[in-house]
């Protein structure tokens, strides 16, 4: 009985150790430096989740979910899922390009002063392809990487500019 009871708590210490050093595996980061504000963690975060709420398979509303994905990137660029983000964007513009989505792509508008101006589909794509790209450039460890790459060769590859290390 002594012995049972001995193997199970080793067994229980060394799954315990296990669970411990998976979590300590954070999410994708731009190395050791990184400093990120918890205020601004926070806020991106809360971005982010309203993004994924837009791009949802019932929402699919691509426009609010790619502005959502662009103020994280504006305000957060060190934000620690920032590769969610680029891959949302991308996946958010390249969805606006094809039309498809509940939101039509000219609700998307680039406010400049006084000045608004809509994207053409094309330009929708070169926008999914640079995001796309950032993400399997600088982040290669990320597990949106390979989906960013198979919606790439629909894009016509990475930019050859974003891929050099």
């Amino acid at each position: 009985m002594k012995k049972r009871v001995f193997v199970i708590s080793i067994l229980a210490g060394v799954i315990f150790l296990a669970a411990t050093v998976t979590f300590a595996q954070g999410g994708a980061t731009q190395g050791p430096d990184v400093v990120r504000d918890p205020e601004m963690e926070k806020d991106s975060l809360h971005n982010l989740e309203a993004a994924r709420f837009y791009f949802g398979k019932l929402r699919k509303a691509y426009v609010a979910s790619l502005q959502r994905c662009e103020e994280i990137l504006a305000g957060n660029p060190t934000f620690a899922k920032i590769d969610e983000v680029l891959y949302m964007a991308g996946k958010s513009s390249m969805n606006l390009s094809e039309g498809k989505g509940k939101q039509a792509a000219t609700q998307y508008v680039i406010r400049e002063g006084e000045k608004k101006t809509t994207l053409s589909s094309e330009e929708f794509r070169q926008k999914a392809r640079d995001y796309l790209s950032q993400l399997v450039a600088q982040y290669p460890q990320s597990a949106f990487k390979s989906q960013a790459e198979d919606d790439l060769k629909t894009l016509g590859g990475a930019k050859p500019n974003d891929t050099k290390p």
